[in-house]
């Protein structure tokens, strides 16, 4: 009875989760007349196709692909790195004050994104960024919730690892290197994962901070589909289903080593 419990709460969850993923992929089939029908139509009368090749050419979509692959590749790799390092030092460095900073970082989570806000504005206009790709990586090249992930996962390998490694002559770096990286796949995949979603996924900072056609990453960039006159919604579907098609690849050729990594990350 409890398993049935269990795996009917998760089939519940799931089709809460799946439900508007559903609607939206096939709202980027129906005419507007169908996508604003009420009661809502699920089925459309006819699959217009026309839709995905209209919607890539009402915009420059091909230059808002490669501007958000450039981010989200640069913000992914940097946001591993500074994790990386980050939550080592956390998790074997002996230092004053160390579990206070720790704390401190940690507390920065809790400070919503739009309250920093203008202040970052000011920053990145000060050093000259604005409508650069400095703006869009520079800023997302940290991450507290990965140097967590990274400390608790470091945290939990055998101290016995470090000694002798240390006893051999091995210096930080090439403990790092040789011995910590090569067994840190899974926590790695997943830190990257979520800086990977995030980047992709990111529409508020890329909206502030840049101005030009040709420094806009996709998520602005479906923002095309509303104007004063009214919403394209067929053709926001079409936009937002290809835009999700590289994160899901992604996420199921990862999907093992994600969550090897969520649960090796929070042992400890």
């Amino acid at each position: 009875m409890k398993k049935f419990l269990i795996y009917f709460i998760l089939t519940v969850g799931a089709i809460l989760m799946m439900g508007p993923f559903l609607w939206m992929v096939i709202s980027s089939f129906k005419s507007q007349s169908e996508v604003l029908m009420m009661p809502p139509k699920w089925i459309p009368s006819t699959l217009n196709f026309k839709n995905y090749s209209e919607a890539w050419t009402s915009a420059p979509f091909a230059r808002y692909f490669l501007n958000s692959i450039f981010v989200t590749i640069a913000n992914t790799i940097l946001s591993v790195i500074t994790s990386a390092l980050a939550g080592y030092a956390f998790a074997i460095f002996r230092f004053k004050g160390k579990d206070l900073l720790f704390l401190l970082f940690l507390g920065t989570m809790m400070i919503p994104m739009e309250v920093t806000l203008i202040p970052n504005y000011f920053i990145l206009k000060n050093l000259g960024w604005l409508d650069t790709f400095f703006a869009l990586i520079v800023p997302w090249s940290a991450s507290v919730f990965g140097i967590f992930l990274m400390r608790q996962f470091f945290k939990s390998l055998p101290k016995e690892l470090f000694e002798s490694a240390s006893i051999d002559g091995c210096t930080h770096w090439q403990i790092l290197w040789k011995i910590v990286f090569p067994i840190s796949k899974p926590v790695f995949i997943s830190v990257g994962l979520f800086s990977m979603i995030g980047s992709w996924n990111a529409f508020l900072w890329p909206l502030i901070m840049t101005s030009s056609e040709a420094m806009r990453t996709i998520p602005v960039g479906l923002s095309t589909f509303t104007s004063e006159f009214g919403t394209r919604f067929h053709l926001m579907m079409a936009a937002a289903t290809f835009t999700t098609v590289p994160i899901i690849i992604v996420y199921l050729f990862a999907q093992k080593y994600f969550v090897e990594g969520i649960a090796t990350g929070g042992m400890k």
